[in-house]
Order: C-alpha cells, then structure tokens, then sequence
C-alpha cells in the first residue's frame, strides 16, 4: 500500500501528529501531571478554567485502566494527580506555592520511604 493510501487522502495518518501517535503525546501529557510545579504553570496559564481541557483531563481517565496503567513510569502520583485534577477546588488551589509545596514535599517523602542512611 502506498504511504498516500495508508495515510488517508490529506496525507495524514489520523493517528499521528508531527510523527507521534496520538497514545505517545498522551502517555507523555497524562506523566507530565504527576508534577506539581506542571500544574501551577497549567493554572497560571489558566487552562484549568477552560471547560473544553477539563473535559480531556477527565478523558484522561481511562489510563487507570490496566491495560494503559503498565505505561506510566510513575503510576501512583500520575494517578493521583490525574484524580485531584477532576476536583475544581483542587484545580483553583493548585496556582498555591504553599500547596505545591506540600504536594513536592509529600512525593519526596514517598519516593525515600524506606531508604536507610
């Protein structure tokens, strides 16, 4: 089959953007969350008060399904930022520095629990 054939008559694989697929640009996206300091810049920018990426944020959800959860690097604070993100007071609390704070502080903690000197 020809690459015009395969990639639909714009040229374009509905699938790709700018050579990635649409689950590498959103494995990518939903990873990104799991940092705090990623969430204040989305609310400074004020993307949390857009209803139309509120409404992909919950379309994100589908990545606690097993079968897209054993992609995450970091699954647990992926998730659970994934979680807090469907909560408006969340999403107004997040722009914090006091909250960010707690949220990098809490995630270190759990990634040393354990950890002996």
């Amino acid at each position: 089959m020809a690459d015009h054939e395969r990639n639909g008559p714009n040229g374009r694989d509905p699938e790709f953007y700018a050579g990635y697929s649409r689950f590498t640009i959103e494995l990518e996206f939903v990873q990104s969350l799991s940092n705090p300091l990623y969430l204040q810049h989305l609310a400074m920018l004020k993307y949390f008060d857009d209803a139309a990426f509120v409404a992909y944020l919950d379309y994100l959800q589908y990545w606690q399904q097993p079968q897209y959860l054993r992609y995450l690097s970091y699954p647990g604070p992926t998730l659970r930022a994934l979680e807090l993100l469907q909560q408006e007071q969340f999403r107004r609390d997040i722009i914090s520095p006091a909250v960010v704070n707690a949220m990098v502080n809490e995630g270190f903690e759990a990634a040393t629990a354990g950890l002996t000197k």
